[in-house]
């Protein structure tokens, strides 16, 4: 086990907090670790039908670019899974879902993050409002799963809870 010995540093923002601390190893050497202390998410699999998925497009700082992905977000403090699934399901596309089924919880930063993303099929979605969270995303599209499956292969979706979601949802894409 590696113990902390200081943090030399920390950025508070308003949905994480970076930490560069130095630690002892298990072999007495020390050395820095970063650490990000992020709130769990959500991301959920719309089904239009069973061979459609609600996609959303939306800007990526960090990548400068825009990418197809499955709606998700993250938990508001005090905010369970569900009520979290089904208020970015209805902000990010205008749909509800009539059921949300957990598949998977993964971390999917493993070695910098204790970020916790949950996985959850919407079955049967239904169109509720018109309007989407502009700022966040630039369109909502249904999109064939056979297409996205494509997508994936091609390496035009790379983003991980997509991936994984539709990889679970299609048998690791057929």
């Amino acid at each position: 086990m590696e113990q902390t010995i200081r943090t030399l540093a920390c950025l508070n923002s308003h949905s994480f907090v970076a930490k560069l601390d130095e630690v002892r190893l298990r072999n007495g050497r020390i050395s820095d670790r970063i650490k990000i202390d992020h709130p769990q998410a959500v991301a959920v699999i719309p089904l239009v039908d069973p061979e459609h998925v609600l996609m959303v497009k939306q800007y990526r700082y960090a990548l400068g670019f825009e990418t197809w992905e499955i709606p998700a977000g993250k938990m508001d403090q005090g905010e369970d899974e569900l009520t979290c699934g089904q208020r970015e399901l209805m902000e990010e596309t205008g749909y509800q879902a009539a059921k949300l089924t957990h598949l998977l919880s993964y971390y999917p930063a493993i070695g910098y993050s204790d970020e916790i993303i949950h996985i959850y099929l919407a079955p049967q979605v239904i169109k509720s409002v018109d309007q989407v969270d502009e700022d966040e995303i630039s369109a909502v599209e249904v999109v064939a799963l056979s297409k996205i499956k494509d997508m994936i292969r091609r390496g035009e979706i790379m983003d991980g809870k997509t991936i994984l979601g539709i990889s679970l949802l299609s048998g690791a894409l057929d």
